[in-house]
């Protein structure tokens, strides 16, 4: 009769147990996005590769079938198809507008290891237009017409050259980066 009396009391507690509101637990750390690579890793990864798709796009169709000769061995290789033809330049359309993100995010650095210029006006427009050219390389790819990237790839070029030539384009390095009101004012 003890036995029973302790496994009523020990399923009463657990059922006790059981019913009460659980506390709740602690909220999970917010995850905030932070800079992995300087901006000319983040570049030469992400921009210049799938920018180089939507290039190649106006001159090579992408839907066409690939010659055997150009299908290799390599791990590149072995899953160039998974995403080929057109779904691989419309997918690296909208990697050039979810890049623009990338470039706005606050900590990043230069490869010279000066501060990204996130806050100035004219870095902010040149990441806004690279997001807008990325989405009308997108729309383009979407249509599969060879023409449509040929007009598109101009689009695509500008809005790179935005950026290129008030932060990249000098022959000092320690030039790049520099925001254009300090270049102003030094000259």
């Amino acid at each position: 009769m003890r036995t029973v009396a302790v496994v009523v009391i020990a399923l009463a507690v657990a059922s006790a147990s059981c019913s009460r509101a659980s506390e709740p637990a602690a909220p999970p750390a917010t995850f905030t996005p932070q800079p992995y690579a300087n901006l000319a890793q983040v570049m030469r990864g992400i921009p210049f590769t799938f920018s180089n798709i939507v290039f190649d796009s106006q001159a090579k169709d992408p839907g066409a079938p690939r010659p055997a000769a150009e299908v290799t061995s390599g791990a590149t290789e072995t899953f160039k198809n998974v995403y080929g033809g057109w779904q691989e330049v419309e997918n690296s359309a909208l990697a050039l507008a979810e890049a623009s993100n990338l470039l706005m995010i606050p900590g990043r650095v230069c490869e010279n290891g000066k501060p990204v210029p996130v806050q100035e006006d004219t870095y902010r427009k040149a990441a806004e237009g690279l997001a807008a050219a990325g989405r009308a390389a997108y729309k383009a790819a979407q249509s599969k017409n060879m023409d449509a990237m040929l007009d598109v790839s101009e689009t695509v070029s500008v809005a790179c050259s935005k950026c290129h030539e008030p932060y990249r384009d000098f022959d000092d390095q320690k030039q790049r980066c520099t925001p254009v009101e300090k270049k102003a004012a030094a000259e």
